[in-house]
Order: structure tokens, then sequence, then C-alpha cells
């Protein structure tokens, strides 16, 4: 796996639960599985995305793993602090994990193959983990879907930093258009993906803060100090590049991103 861009902070971590919260019902109101049935969550990290998926299926057996014994102590103190304690988490590697083949019903993995150099590799090392006719569900974001209004040059720059740092690391922040390919370069059938946009206007004040100001902005700031390091970028334009995502909160601006989720079945 790739260096992960955004560091292993605080508060990277509280944006991803910032984001987690904000993005619940867009991205997980059809993560259904019926009880019983064993998910295995590829790449957890410090468990934002888990809380969500163990609250909307009680009942299901849920494995979670990450290669980070950090993030994995703050996931378990989440999801303990969120009453939901029967998920298992494992620290693992991605690419090596101890499971028997056939052991899992369902695969999910949510922003994690954005920062792998080789996502078909790591859906192949991980399909014999499910059994035949079992699913896969991915759901990655894409930086170029990005539209605002007022347009910034600044902004555009900014967000390209962060595009740029995760391509020298291996990863693609533009993994999103991507998601049909990979799934069916794969073998995997069935394969469908839907567009899940984010729009934002002063009418919607919980996304204006949720997603515009602790999810979108946080995440392009989080990079300003490796951008500087890299030579991508200069303090003032980067802090203009901010400013600019922020002007798209005020009363006559919006902003717009794209989710995608893609959906597929092992053969068999």
């Amino acid at each position: 796996m790739t260096d992960y861009v955004h560091g292993y902070g605080g508060p990277e971590a509280a944006r991803l639960h910032d984001q987690a919260r904000t993005l619940e019902s867009l991205l997980h109101h059809d993560t259904c599985y019926l009880p019983g049935m064993a998910v295995l969550e590829a790449g957890c990290g410090t468990g934002a995305q888990t809380v969500a998926v163990a609250r909307r299926n009680p009942g299901v057996r849920l494995t979670s793993i990450d290669q980070s014994a950090g993030s994995l102590a703050e996931a378990r103190e989440r999801l303990a602090a969120a009453g939901l304690g029967s998920v298992h988490f494992e620290q693992a590697d991605i690419f090596a994990l101890p499971f028997a083949p056939a052991s899992f019903d369902h695969l999910l993995l949510c922003f994690v193959l954005e920062h792998l150099p080789a996502p078909g590799r790591a859906l192949a090392s991980l399909q014999p983990l499910i059994r035949p006719g079992g699913t896969v569900t991915v759901i990655e974001g894409d930086h170029g879907s990005v539209m605002l209004h007022p347009e910034s040059a600044p902004a555009r720059a900014a967000v390209a930093c962060q595009v740029e740092l995760q391509r020298r690391a291996g990863g693609d922040a533009n993994i999103g258009r991507r998601l049909y390919p990979l799934l069916a370069d794969a073998g995997l059938a069935e394969v469908e993906v839907s567009p899940r946009m984010v729009y934002v206007d002063a009418s919607r004040p919980a996304l204006v803060e949720g997603f515009i100001h602790r999810t979108f902005t946080a995440m392009i700031a989080g990079v300003r100090e490796p951008a500087l390091a890299a030579g991508l970028t200069e303090p003032d334009l980067f802090e203009a590049g901010l400013a600019g995502l922020r002007r798209t909160a005020e009363a006559d601006g919006s902003f717009c991103y794209t989710f995608f989720k893609a959906r597929a079945r092992l053969p068999g």
C-alpha cells in the first residue's frame, strides 16, 4: 500500500469521521447485508465507515482489517463508544490476509483502492476470500468531479496538489471513474456503478458545514505542508486556494462532488 497522503494524525481522523457522518445516508442507505452474513471490510482505517455499516446492519458478522495498529485502536474505541462492540478487528496487510478461502459472503472496500498502486491486484488477492456468488462493494471519490461557484483557479490548483501528491505516492484521487473497468477486468460479474453526487448550497447548511468545511476543504488543507515541501505550490497561492473553496460556502456559492459506488458479484 502507498503512504497515506493525508497522514495519520488526529485532525485527519476527525475529518474522516466528520465525512462519514455527513455522507452516511448518501453512501450507505443501500449497504445492506442479511443477519448472520460474514462481511469483510478491507482497509477500515479508524473505523469511520465501519460505524455506519455496523449500525445499519445489526446481526452481521463484520470483520474489519487494517495495516495500522494505531488506526485499529481508534476504530475499536469509536465502535465501543457507539455501542457497536461486536465488530472483529484484525491487523493485517490487504495483500496477505490470514483467512481461509471463501470465509466471507461479502467484501466492502471504501476509500481504499484510491491509495493502492495496483488496485486490480488488490481485487484479485481479495476475491478468493469471498464465497462463489458473494458480492463486492467498492466506494471511491473522484477529484476530477469538483464543480465550484464562484469558479476559482487557486482552488483548482490546491485540489491539483492533492491529486499529484497521491499520484506520486502510487494512488489515484480520480479513481471513481475507473471502477467499472477495474471490477470488470478483475473477472467480477454483474458490475453496476452508481454516481452519488453531493451538491451543496446555502439552502443546505448541514452540508455547508459538514462537507465543504469539515470534509473537503479540511482534506485539502491537510496536504498543505507536503505540497509545499514537494514544490507544488507557494504559501500564498495555497491559502488563496483554500479561500476559494471556502468561498463556495457563502450565500451565493455552490459546490459539487461525485462519489461512485460499485457493486459486483463473484461468479459461481
